[in-house]
């Protein structure tokens, strides 16, 4: 059993922390509250970010001190929406919210997964026809293989997780998100993810 501090209590964070407590883990989920934020990570081994990716910067650099020597999964994603509210285009170009966290928090193992699919997937992968991809993406080995078992916790199998390398290596798999209004303006709000063909 592993502690888990989810940050974000919205459909992302809330899918998340259910099926990892389901999973056996002892999951807190911390709300906005900054005092409830700082003891939930305070006391996790592990830090999972899921807060909306355009103040997670923000947010993340305020926990330095509570992130120290932590891993810190990111499954956000930094969009400048379009009208309709649909991601329209990345705040951090040429760079990713990832490597943001990472160069800001180095004393932190920053991880990044599951960014590139719709949240009901990231807990659910079977539930697709084809078999997804989940992206891992970081400069600690130790970091990605624990996040590695988080995804197997959640129905990821190992042959549907491709380890892209360094957290610089992050930007391709979240500029992967840009995909996602135009599919659902072609297919509907259904479960998809992005998934590499072999």
């Amino acid at each position: 059993m592993t502690t888990i501090a989810v940050l974000g209590n919205g459909r992302v964070g809330g899918n998340l922390a259910t099926a990892l407590t389901r999973a056996g883990h002892e999951v807190t989920v911390a709300d906005r509250a900054p005092g409830a934020t700082a003891a939930a990570a305070r006391t996790a081994q592990i830090v999972i970010n899921a807060t909306p990716g355009a103040s997670s910067l923000d947010r993340l650099v305020a926990l330095r001190e509570e992130l120290r020597d932590k891993i810190l999964v990111d499954v956000s994603n930094a969009t400048v929406d379009g009208p309709d509210g649909l991601p329209a285009d990345l705040i951090y170009r040429g760079s990713s919210l990832a490597e943001q966290l990472q160069e800001a928090l180095p004393d932190t193992r920053v991880v990044k997964t599951l960014n590139t699919m719709l949240y009901a997937v990231m807990t659910a992968p079977a539930a697709l026809t084809q078999p997804p991809t989940a992206f891992l993406s970081g400069q600690d080995p130790q970091a990605k293989q624990v996040a590695r078992g988080l995804l197997e916790d959640l129905g990821w199998h190992q042959e549907w997780i491709t380890d892209l390398g360094g957290i610089e290596t992050a930007r391709a798999a979240e500029a992967a998100i840009l995909f996602v209004p135009h599919v659902i303006r072609s297919s509907g709000f259904a479960p998809f993810a992005i998934s590499i063909a072999r």
